[in-house]
C-alpha cells in the first residue's frame, strides 16, 4: 500500500491554527460556563435568604443523631450558644411532604408562612409575613424555626401567665407581630380556624423526627449579653444608615416590587409590628438581627451594633398595644414591666406607645386554591 504522502508545512501550519481555534474556543466556553456557574449560586444563594417557595427540596438527614453524626449542628447562622450545648436537628425537605389531604394541609400551611397577607390576608393588619421572623419558610436556625417552637408547647408563658397550645401562641402571632387589630376581619382567626390546622400540620411535619421537650440548638433568638456601653437609638441610627436602608428604606418604611408586593418589611410605623409583639423587645430584636442581618451576611454586625440598631428601631412609635385599655403608664405597668422595651418612656420629645393611625382598611386577598 502506498504511504501517504507528508503533509506540507502550510497543511502543517493550517492544522495547528485551527486547533488552536477550537482550543481558544473550548476555553471560552469553560470560562464562561464557570461565570455561569457562580451567578448561578448566587442567585439560588439569595432567593434562599429571600424566602421564595420551593427552594428546600434537597433530602437532608433530619434527625438528631443524623446531624451529631456529621459533626454537631448543620451551617447555621450564630446561635449565642457553645456548639454542642443542645441537640442539632435539620428539617425535612419540601419532596419529603406526603400525599393526600395531610399533604395539602401542610402545602397550605407553608403558604400561609410564606405569603401571609395572600393566604390568611383578613387576619393581617400590617405589610408583614410570617417569615420576616422565622427566615427560610420557618427553617432557619437562630431565627425562631418553627420546628423547634413545636416541639416546646404546650408550655406556661408570662406574658399571658397561662398554659399555652400551639394554637394560643399562633393566635398571639396574629394578634401582636400581624397587628390583626388593623386587619380587615379586626382580630385573630377565631378559635378552631383552618388557618391554625394548617400552620400546625405544617410545624408538626418540619420537626419530624425531633425529640419534644428538649433545648434545640438554634431554637428562638439568639440571647446577647449586654454590653458595657449599653445600646444606643443615636449610634443605631448611624448602623441603620450603613447597613438597613438598601432593604429597609431611610424611612424604614421597607420596599415593594413593581406590582405591589412587599418585598422587604417596614419596620416601625402603622404597617408594622405593634407594641405587644416580641420583636419590640429590644433584646429579641437584637439577637435576631446580630444572627440574621443584614439579609444574607450572618453575624456581620458585632454585638454592640446589634443592639444599638435595635434599639433605634425599637425606639419608634408603631401601632399600639392592643392589650391597652387606659393609659399608657397603665399598660406599661401592666404589659411591660421590666422589660427590655422603650414602651411608656419619652425618645425624642415624644411618649412611645400612643400608637400610630390606623392605615385604611383594606379588602383582604382571594385566598388561592
Amino acid at each position: 500500500m502506498p504511504r501517504s504522502p507528508e503533509p506540507t508545512r502550510r497543511e502543517a501550519e493550517g492544522a495547528e491554527t485551527r486547533h488552536d481555534r477550537r482550543s481558544g474556543r473550548g476555553m471560552r466556553r469553560a470560562i464562561y460556563a464557570g461565570i455561569g456557574g457562580l451567578v448561578l449560586f448566587w442567585v439560588v444563594i439569595v432567593l434562599a435568604d429571600i424566602d421564595v417557595p420551593g427552594l428546600h427540596r434537597s433530602r437532608p438527614d433530619r434527625t438528631v443523631a443524623a446531624a451529631q453524626a456529621r459533626g454537631g449542628a448543620a451551617a447555621t447562622p450564630a446561635t449565642g450558644k457553645d456548639p454542642g450545648s443542645a441537640p442539632a436537628f435539620t428539617p425535612p425537605s419540601e419532596n419529603d411532604i406526603p400525599p393526600g389531604p395531610a399533604g395539602d394541609a401542610i402545602r397550605r400551611g407553608m403558604q400561609i408562612l410564606t405569603n401571609t397577607r395572600t393566604h390568611a390576608g383578613q387576619f393581617v393588619g400590617n405589610d408583614l409575613a410570617c417569615t420576616n421572623c422565622h427566615l427560610d419558610a420557618g427553617r432557619r436556625p437562630g431565627s425562631a424555626p418553627m420546628w423547634a417552637a413545636w416541639v416546646s408547647y404546650p408550655m406556661y408563658r408570662a406574658k399571658n401567665k397561662q398554659i399555652n397550645t400551639m394554637e394560643d401562641r399562633i393566635k398571639g402571632c396574629f394578634t401582636y407581630s400581624m397587628n390583626a387589630q388593623d386587619s380587615p376581619s379586626g382580630g385573630p382567626p377565631k378559635a378552631g380556624d383552618g388557618v391554625y390546622k394548617d400552620l400546625q400540620m405544617y410545624l408538626h411535619w418540619l420537626a419530624t423526627g425531633a425529640p419534644t421537650n428538649t433545648k434545640l440548638e438554634g431554637a428562638g433568638y439568639p440571647k446577647l449579653k449586654e454590653t458595657p456601653q449599653g445600646h444606643s437609638p443615636e449610634r443605631g441610627r448611624a448602623v441603620f444608615e450603613t447597613y438597613c436602608t438598601a432593604c429597609h428604606g431611610a424611612d424604614g418604611q421597607g420596599q415593594r416590587d413593581i406590582n405591589g408586593r412587599v418585598v422587604f418589611p417596614p419596620l416601625w410605623g402603622p404597617r408594622s409590628f405593634n407594641w405587644g409583639a416580641g420583636m419590640a423587645s429590644i433584646d429579641n430584636a437584637a439577637g435576631f438581627i446580630k444572627a440574621n442581618m443584614p439579609l444574607g451576611q450572618r453575624d456581620r454586625l458585632t454585638d454592640q451594633q446589634a443592639w444599638d440598631v435595635a434599639a433605634y428601631i425599637d425606639s419608634k412609635e408603631r401601632p399600639k398595644d392592643p392589650r391597652q385599655s387606659g393609659t399608657v403608664a397603665e399598660a406599661a405597668q401592666q404589659f411591660h414591666s421590666g422589660g427590655n422595651t422603650y414602651y411608656g418612656q419619652v425618645v425624642n420629645g415624644r411618649l412611645l406607645g400612643t400608637g400610630t393611625p390606623a392605615p385604611p382598611t383594606r379588602k383582604a386577598p382571594a385566598a388561592k386554591p
